[in-house]
C-alpha cells in the first residue's frame, strides 16, 4: 500500500493545497505532517503573537483532517530530520511540499532532498501554493527577477493562475505514526490584548463576509483602503502569512467580481507575489539591501531612547503613535500605518530598516519575511521604490488619510478631547493644555528631521 508524506509549512490548509491533493490522489494512506521547529521557535522575531496564531492554526487543521478521516501528525525538531524520521516510520515512498523563497527554505529543501534520495524515497516540491505564480514564472529578458513592479504587474495579470482545488472528502492515516500534543495559545503569555483568531475557518469565513460587504467590502476597496479610521481593509494578511487562505483562490474569487475595488485588491496580491519573486532570486535581501545607498544609519546604541518612543507610541507625533500602539494591541496594523511609521523610522529618525523590521516581525502576525523585509527596503530607499529619497511627512500624511483624527482618538485617547485635524499637531496649543493632555513633545521638528541626522555624519 503506498503512502506518502506531506510536510505543511507555511500552507496550513485543507482547501486548494496541491500538496495534499496530490498524495491523496497518489497514495493509498498519507501522513499530514507540521514540524516545529526549535529554530524558528526559538528565534527572537517568532513572538508570542505568531506562536499563538500558529497555535490556533494547528488545531483547525487538525480538526479539518479528522473531520475527514484523518489526524494532523506534529513533531519537534529538524523538519529534515522528522520528516525523514516519519517517511521511515510510515514507510511512505515520497514526501510531498510547498516550495519556499527564503534562504532557509531553499536549504530546508535542499536538506530533506538530500536525506530522502540517501533513503530511496523522493522529495516533491509544488509550486504556486503559498503565491498566485510561482517566483520565477514571469521573467524580464536579461534577468531573472523583476526590480519594478509595474511591468511585473502587467505581466503577471496577463498569466492564468493554476485551477482551484477541493479540499480532499478522505485523508487516511496511518495508526502507527506518533504524534506530539499540539500547541495551544493559552499556554503562551504577553499576547497582544486585541490579537485575532487564526485557522482555515476564521480565514475563510471572513473573506466571505468581506467580499458580500460592499462598499465596506471589496467593493469599497479602491475608494477606502487607505482610509486609516475606516479599517475596511481586508484584514487578510495574516492568513495568507500561514497560508490558512489561497491566494490562488482569492484572486481567482476577486477577479470574477467587476469594479475598480476587485482590481485593486488583486493588485495588492501581485504586490505579495513581485515581493516573493524578488526574495526567492535575491534572498540575502532578507538582511541586506537590495541596492545600497551606503547609508550610515544611527546604531541600535545612539538612537536607543528614540526607538524606544518609536516602539512604544510615544514619538509626539499621534499619527505615528497611533499606529504604533494599533501593533501593540493588535499585532496588526493598517497598511498605511505600516508606511508612514516606518518612513518615520528610517528617513526621519535615520535608523536602520532593519531594526525597524525586526520589532515589526517580533508583533506582527503576519511577520513575512518577503513583505515585511522588502517593504521595510521600499520605505528606506535600499528597496525596489524608483524613488529612495521619498519621505512620507506624519503630518501631511495624518490630515489626508485621517481627517477628522477619528483614528487618533481610537488609539491615542490621551488626545480625545481635541477636535477636527488639531489633533494631529497638538504642540500648537498653549502650554498649559499641552501639558493637561500629558502627551510628549514631538522627538524632533520635522523641518530639520532627515538633515539633522545626516549632517552629523558629513553626509548630504
Amino acid at each position: 500500500m503506498p503512502i506518502s508524506v506531506v510536510l505543511f509549512t507555511s500552507d496550513l490548509r485543507v482547501h486548494d493545497h496541491p500538496p495534499l491533493r496530490a498524495a491523496v490522489k497518489g497514495a493509498d494512506a498519507v501522513v499530514p505532517l507540521f514540524v516545529r521547529d526549535p529554530a524558528i521557535d526559538g528565534h527572537d522575531d517568532m513572538g508570542p503573537n505568531r506562536a499563538a496564531f500558529l497555535a490556533d492554526c494547528l488545531a483547525d487543521l487538525d480538526r479539518r483532517l479528522r473531520d475527514r478521516g484523518g489526524r494532523l501528525v506534529v513533531r519537534t525538531g529538524d523538519p529534515v530530520e522528522e520528516a525523514r524520521a516519519v517517511a521511515e516510520e510510515a514507510d511512505a515512498a515520497d514526501v510531498h511540499m510547498a516550495g519556499g523563497v527564503s534562504r532557509y527554505a531553499h536549504a530546508r529543501e535542499r536538506r530533506l532532498r538530500e536525506a530522502l534520495e540517501k533513503d530511496g524515497r523522493s522529495l516533491h516540491v509544488h509550486d504556486a501554493v503559498v503565491t498566485a505564480l510561482a517566483p520565477g514564472e514571469v521573467t524580464p529578458t536579461g534577468s531573472d527577477h523583476f526590480a519594478v513592479f509595474t511591468p511585473y504587474f502587467r505581466r503577471w495579470s496577463a498569466q492564468e493562475p493554476r485551477a482551484v482545488l477541493a479540499a480532499p472528502r478522505t485523508v487516511r492515516v496511518p495508526d502507527r505514526v506518533r504524534s506530539d500534543s499540539l500547541p495551544d495559545r493559552d499556554d503562551l503569555s504577553d499576547l497582544s490584548p486585541g490579537l485575532a483568531r487564526g485557522g482555515e475557518g476564521v480565514g475563510r469565513a471572513r473573506w466571505k463576509k468581506w467580499l458580500r460587504a460592499g462598499d465596506d467590502g471589496i467593493d469599497g476597496y479602491e475608494e477606502r483602503h487607505d482610509d486609516l479610521a475606516g479599517d475596511v481593509t481586508s484584514k487578510l494578511s495574516p492568513h495568507l502569512h500561514f497560508g490558512t487562505l489561497s491566494v490562488t483562490e482569492l484572486v481567482r474569487d476577486a477577479r470574477a467580481r467587476t469594479g475598480q475595488g476587485a482590481e485593486a485588491f488583486v493588485r495588492q496580491l501581485c504586490w505579495r507575489d513581485f515581493h516573493h519573486q524578488v526574495l526567492a532570486a535575491r534572498p540575502r535581501a532578507a538582511t541586506a539591501d537590495y541596492r545600497t545607498r551606503e547609508d550610515r544609519w544611527r546604531s541600535a546604541e545612539a538612537a536607543r531612547e528614540d526607538i524606544s518612543a518609536w516602539q512604544e507610541g510615544r514619538t509626539g507625533y499621534p499619527i505615528v503613535d497611533a499606529a504604533m500602539r494599533q501593533l501593540l494591541h493588535e499585532g496588526w496594523m493598517h497598511n498605511r500605518g505600516r508606511l508612514l511609521t516606518a518612513s518615520f523610522l528610517a528617513k526621519t529618525l535615520y535608523v536602520d530598516w532593519r531594526i525597524g523590521a525586526r520589532h515589526f516581525r517580533r508583533l506582527l502576525v503576519d511577520g513575512d519575511v518577503a513583505n515585511n523585509q522588502l517593504n521595510w527596503q521600499w520605505v528606506a530607499g535600499t528597496g525596489t521604490d524608483s524613488r529612495p529619497n521619498r519621505v512620507l511627512n506624519p503630518v501631511t500624511q495624518a490630515k489626508r488619510y485621517d481627517p477628522d483624527g477619528s483614528y487618533v482618538r481610537r488609539w491615542v485617547p490621551e488626545l480625545a478631547e481635541l477636535k477636527g485635524a488639531a489633533i494631529h499637531e497638538p504642540w500648537k496649543l498653549p502650554a498649559k493644555e499641552r501639558k493637561r493632555h500629558d502627551y510628549p513633545e514631538p522627538l524632533l521638528e520635522l523641518a530639520d528631521g532627515l538633515s539633522r541626522f545626516k549632517q552629523a555624519r558629513g553626509i548630504e
